[in-house]
């Protein structure tokens, strides 16, 4: 059996795994013409599955002693908020502009379409934490390259980047070099 890193197998049958497949659903030509789009929503609406993929993303990091899950708008939210409790963390949101009341740090970045900015509270991490950071997909990588740019400037240790969905063809994970260990639990 094929187990992400750090889960004990005789505590996780095969047929778990495949489950958490079974949820995603490929959306053919969305958002545009010529994507295939990896629907989760059924994995969420599915208590078994949606414990299950919970586990297996928070499980390789217990006992390393994180402080906080930073998880980036908006989809990260959902896997963040409840890895944060499955490891007793807090969590911080990673927004858009625009949508934090507070000073903020912030990073622009690019997009196949031109350039987008990432913002989180100046004040939500703290400088030696341990933080992991969470989101619902690796694809190109350019989220999650920029949400550990942010990081870094607030002076945390990232301890990992931990999402549901890797596309591997697409070699985001080249973008995360030097920013911690990358965990997926379903690659395509």
């Amino acid at each position: 059996m094929n187990l992400p890193r750090g889960l004990d197998p005789r505590l996780y049958k095969g047929t778990d795994v495949e489950h958490l497949r079974s949820l995603i659903h490929d959306v053919q030509d969305f958002p545009k013409p010529g994507i295939v789009f990896k629907d989760f929503t059924p994995l969420l609406a599915d208590p078994r599955g949606l414990a299950l993929a919970v586990e297996l993303m928070a499980n390789p990091y217990r006992g390393q002693g994180i402080q906080m899950v930073v998880g980036a708008e908006s989809r990260g939210f959902i896997f963040g908020i409840a890895i944060a409790q499955a490891l007793s963390a807090g969590f911080v949101p990673v927004r858009k502009p625009g949508k934090l009341p507070r000073k903020v740090h912030a990073v622009e970045y690019s997009l196949e379409y031109g350039r987008d900015r990432l913002e989180m509270h100046a004040d939500a991490v703290h400088p030696g934490q341990r933080v992991l950071l969470v989101d619902d997909l690796l694809a190109t990588g350019g989220t999650l390259e920029a949400c550990g740019r942010l990081l870094a400037k607030s002076g945390v240790k990232l301890a990992g980047i931990s999402v549901l969905i890797e596309l591997s063809f697409l070699r985001g994970r080249e973008k995360l070099t030097g920013l911690g260990d990358v965990h997926s639990v379903l690659k395509y």
